[in-house]
Formats: C-alpha cells, structure tokens, sequence
C-alpha cells in the first residue's frame, strides 16, 4: 500500500502516477519478482515540479530493521527515477511504524507464492518467538501441503524462516509474520 500526499496529489496527479508506475518497476533485490510497491516497502510518494525541474521524495520502509539490501533498494529507486526524468531524487527512511506483511499487495503475495516462498497466512495462528513452528501450520508453495517443518528461524534473509515440506521434501522460504 502506498500511502500517498493527497495535496501533492491533487495539484501534481501525472507527475505522482510517473514515479508510482516507475516505483511498481523496481525489484527487491533479494526476491526479483516483487517490486517495492508489492512488497509494501514505500511509504509515501511526494512530488513536485519547480522551474521545470521534477523533484520526487520516495519514504521507505525497510520489511526487516538493518535489513541488508536496503542501500541497494535506496540506488534502484534513486536510479529509476532519475532515468525516468526527476531531476531531483530524496528517499527517506522511516521505522515506524514498523514493517508488517499487512502490507504486502494481493498481487506480491501471489508472486512470492509463484516464486517460492510462502507468502504470509491471511490470518496469523502464532506470532510468537517461543512458538514459531510449533503451531503454525504454513502451507508449501510448492505443493499446498500444510504437513510442512520449521528448519530454522532465519532463511535466506532475517526477514523469512526457514520451512521444510515433509509431503514433496522441498525447501522453501517463509515471510515471518511482523
């Protein structure tokens, strides 16, 4: 969800729909599949356009505090933008509120599924350190199976666990509920 400057909106609506339809082109650097906007990871859009220059402010959060490819994410957008035109590109990083796989897209979490890695259930069982994979039941992307095993709190990134399917014995990685 991108949650968007509605006075900035209204008085510059193309120029916001430009950097909204760049920011839906830039991938996480660490799942390809889903941009930034899927991911949920941009907060606010903010443009304006003074003396002919385009100036844009993209707010980020990060889906994991220290998260490593955030300076990747940061140069991606920064990159997009100025190719597409801004002259003048700012992104913010904000904390709070913290991340939370609410904010995935439908859509993102589709991707993930395709890609993978079990998006989030639509309701959490668990969220809890001290239970983490002894009662939530996460299905395989792969298969549908919920027979599935915590292999270890931490997958490929701190954001995501590790899952092992018991029914089609593959590995997959699952985004912690946050």
């Amino acid at each position: 969800m991108v949650i968007m400057n509605t006075e900035t909106i209204h008085t510059n609506q193309s120029l916001y729909e430009k950097a909204a339809s760049v920011l839906e082109q830039v991938m996480d650097p660490e799942i390809p599949v889903i941009s930034v906007t899927d991911l949920g990871i941009v907060r606010k859009i903010e443009v304006s356009e003074k003396a002919d220059r385009k100036q844009v402010t993209v707010t980020v959060t990060p889906t994991y505090t220290g998260c490593p490819a955030l300076d990747r994410i940061r140069m991606d957008i920064y990159q997009a933008l100025i190719k597409a035109g801004f002259d003048e590109v700012n992104i913010n990083e904000v904390l709070t509120p913290a991340w939370t796989t609410d904010w995935l897209t439908p859509e993102g979490a589709e991707k993930l599924k395709a890609y993978g890695i079990a998006p989030p259930t639509a309701v959490q069982p668990v969220c809890d350190l001290e239970l983490f994979g002894k009662d939530e039941a996460i299905q395989c992307p792969r298969c549908n199976s919920f027979n599935t095993r915590l292999v270890s709190r931490f997958g490929s990134t701190p954001c995501k666990a590790l899952y092992s399917c018991d029914d089609c014995k593959e590995p997959f990685d699952y985004f912690k509920c946050h």
